[in-house]
Parts: C-alpha cells; sequence; structure tokens
C-alpha cells in the first residue's frame, strides 16, 4: 500500500510538472510565432502601401534626426535587411511584371509559380513554404507580395527546440529527485503502517489466551449451573471476539510483502466447487437459488488454503446480503492469458460510490448494518488481500444499483 502510494505521489509530482512546462512552453513559443507574423505582416503591408518598395524615408532620413513612428521595426537598415520579391498580376491573372530584385535564393519563374499558386487558392495573406505572402488587389492590378521569413522561422524552431530539451532534462532531473524525496516523504507513514499491523498482530495473540480461557470458563459453567441466556451470550460474544481477532491476524499477515505463500499447481476449478457447494444448501434454506457455471480442468499457480478462503468470503458475502428470493450466479471461465472468477447478486440498494468503499476494512453498507447478518466489514478486506498475493485483481461494480458483481481475475 505504502509503495503504490509512493508511485502516485510521483506520478502527480511529475504530471503537474508536465502541464505546467507545457503550458509555459505553449505560451513562449506562441508569442514568439505571432510576433514573427506581426513583423512580417506590418513589413508587408508598408511594401504594399508603396507599390512594393520602401518609402525614401528609409532610405533618405540622415542618422542624427529621428525615425518617423511608423512602427518599432521601423529602421533605416529594414530595406537591406529585407529579403522579398513581388509579382503583379492582371485582373484575369495573368503576370503583367515580377521583380526578384531584393532576393536571391528565388528568379523570375520561380516568383510567377509562386504567384500563380497563391492566385489558384483565392487567400490573400499567409505562407507559402518559408515565404509570408500578402495579396493587395485596390488597385487596377493585384500585387503579390512575398517576404522570406526563413531566419524568424529558423529561430522560432531553434526556440522551440530548446525548450523541449531543457524541459526534457529538467524533467528527468525532476523525476530522480522525486524517486529519491519521495522515500523520506512516505517514510513516516511506513512506519505508522508497520507499527499499526504488528500492534494488530501482537493485540490479537494477546487477546486469543483470554478469550481461549472465557469460552473454557463459560463451558464449565454451562456444565455446572446448566444452559442458560446468559451463558450461551457469553459464549456467543466470546466466539465473535475470536473471529475477528483471528480476521485482524490474517488480514495483517496477507498485507505483508515478506509473507510467503505456498505457490503450487492447483486445479482451481475442483477447488472452487468443492468451496462453493456448501453454499447451495445455506442459500436454499434462506429461499435463495445458487447458479454454478464452473469451467472444468483450470488451473493456476497459489495456495490453496487461501484459494478456498476467497471463494468462502465471496460466497458467504453474495449469501448474506443478497434479497431474498433472489438468484446468485457464480462464473468460473478462462479468457485469453485470464482466469476470471465472477459472483454476482441482487441488492436491495448499493450505489456506485459503495462499491468504491467495500475492500475497506470495517466498511459496511447502510443495508447491511444489523445483527443478523454479523460480520466486521473485513471479508473483502481479506479477499482483496489474497488476490493481491496471487498477483491478480478484484473489483466491485454495479450496473443497476440493484445488483452486485464482484469481478475476480488471476493469471492463467
Amino acid at each position: 500500500m505504502i509503495r503504490k502510494l509512493r508511485i502516485k505521489l510521483i506520478i502527480a509530482a511529475m504530471v503537474s510538472l508536465l502541464a505546467v512546462l507545457l503550458v509555459i512552453m505553449s505560451a513562449v513559443n506562441l508569442v514568439y510565432y505571432c510576433q514573427v507574423i506581426r513583423d512580417a505582416d506590418s513589413t508587408l503591408s508598408l511594401l504594399a502601401d508603396n507599390n512594393g518598395f520602401f518609402p525614401k524615408a528609409l532610405h533618405d532620413t540622415p542618422p542624427e534626426e529621428p525615425m518617423p513612428q511608423k512602427g518599432p521595426h521601423l529602421s533605416p537598415e529594414l530595406p537591406y535587411e529585407t529579403r522579398y520579391f513581388f509579382v503583379t498580376l492582371d485582373k484575369d491573372g495573368s503576370v503583367h511584371a515580377v521583380n526578384t530584385g531584393k532576393i536571391a535564393a528565388v528568379d523570375s519563374s520561380a516568383a510567377i509559380a509562386y504567384a500563380q499558386a497563391v492566385w489558384t487558392q483565392g487567400k490573400t495573406q499567409g505562407f507559402t513554404d518559408q515565404y509570408r505572402f500578402l495579396v493587395d488587389d485596390s488597385s487596377s492590378e493585384t500585387l503579390i507580395l512575398f517576404l522570406d521569413c526563413s531566419r524568424g522561422l529558423d529561430n522560432f524552431k531553434t526556440l522551440l527546440l530548446s525548450c523541449l530539451s531543457v524541459s526534457i532534462v529538467g524533467s528527468l532531473l525532476v523525476l530522480l529527485l522525486l524517486v529519491f524525496l519521495s522515500g523520506r516523504i512516505v517514510r513516516p507513514f511506513l512506519e505508522n503502517y508497520e507499527k499499526q499491523k504488528q500492534f494488530i498482530t501482537d493485540a490479537g495473540h494477546e487477546l486469543k489466551t483470554p478469550l481461549t480461557i472465557l469460552n473454557a470458563d463459560a463451558e464449565i459453567l454451562a456444565m455446572d449451573y446448566g444452559e442458560n441466556e446468559w451463558v450461551s451470550d457469553i459464549q456467543t460474544q466470546t466466539r465473535r471476539l475470536a473471529d475477528l481477532t483471528n480476521d485482524l491476524i490474517l488480514l495483517s499477515r496477507m498485507e505483508e510483502e515478506q509473507t510467503q505463500l505456498q505457490m503450487l499447481e492447483l486445479p482451481l476449478s475442483d477447488i472452487a466447487e468443492e468451496t462453493i457447494a456448501p453454499f447451495q444448501a445455506v442459500a436454499r434454506t434462506q429461499g435463495k437459488a445458487l447458479e454454478l457455471h464452473l469451467q472444468p480442468m483450470l488451473s493456476v499457480c497459489g495456495d490453496e488454503k487461501s484459494l478456498r478462503k476467497l471463494f468462502s468470503i465471496l460466497l458467504d458475502n453474495a449469501v448474506k446480503y443478497s434479497t431474498p428470493q433472489s438468484t446468485i450466479t457464480c462464473t468460473l471461465e478462462q479468457q485469453k492469458n485470464l482466469i476470471r472468477f465472477t459472483v454476482r447478486n441482487a441488492a436491495e440498494h448499493i450505489t456506485k460510490t459503495q462499491t468504491e468503499h467495500l475492500f475497506d476494512r470495517f466498511y459496511r453498507t447502510d443495508q447491511s448494518r444489523n445483527s443478523q447478518t454479523g460480520g466486521y466489514g473485513l471479508g473483502l478486506s481479506i479477499a482483496q488481500a489474497i488476490v493481491t498475493a496471487h498477483k491478480g485483481k478484484i473489483t466491485a461494480s454495479t450496473a443497476d444499483e440493484a445488483s452486485l458483481l464482484i469481478t475476480v481475475t488471476f493469471p492463467a
């Protein structure tokens, strides 16, 4: 249990870290990408306003004179560091003029191909390869401008890869720290849990002797003075305390990771049939029916005593808490590489929330809190410990809140 708690702590911390890193990386890269597009669109708008050329003010402004406040990117160096080309088309799409004087990577034929592709798409703005384009048809001719954004896009890719690399390395370092520190974090819980289990085991052993003596004294009193309700009550409550003590000791031992069960190849079908068969008479006396669908010749590697205890707990639970005149169905079958055992019984009312707590110690639903059914709410907890010790899985579910399905799976 502590190991699972530690794993959940590490997973929760890593998921939270990755979520935060994802948000930060997305925000940073999105802001940078939007800035690249804004700068490119601003430059293209400036060129479109001047028929494909930069205004003379950018070329002719003396260094000592301030620049016109047309945008933060406008500087005397802009015309010299910007690589672009443009194509002018007639209204029917025929090429009227081509200008590639400000770029070396594109010749006239390539520029015309880019322009015709944009014209065919019908878009007014966007990307084609690494070029940001703008279509200006405000005049009698259509001007299609292409701005080389390869430097900005390369910087964006570099930033993205850098963020991913730093995040991966940082996440691995945090994971190592969590693995190291989580052990110290859960150590107090582990120590308390071990002390609790040790206390239960020790207290159980200490209680066994006085309970045995009380039961023996009650039997002597019954022999000397005859049977009466007071002696009978003493014997009944003594047996109940003895059963509770034995269940607590068994549960504590089953939950110890160092517990070594005698794992042997066992005929599971035969064990299930032998253990479940006596419950048919018990169910019949209560006006209930017990249906068995047990696939023969199934075997499993396990501890026979524990498996018999498991079947007994599940059937006892189903018979006790099923509604009158109902049918209890038990199924044992192999599905691929798993052996599946299910117990289904009708219930007066059980919610999905209640099924999540059925395997908790001392948990009992409201319908079962009466002295007639007996028990202490430890049966399913012991069943879960047995299944876990056999590397299996046990679940409880309800489809209609009027029936309970217990499912146990073992590796075949």
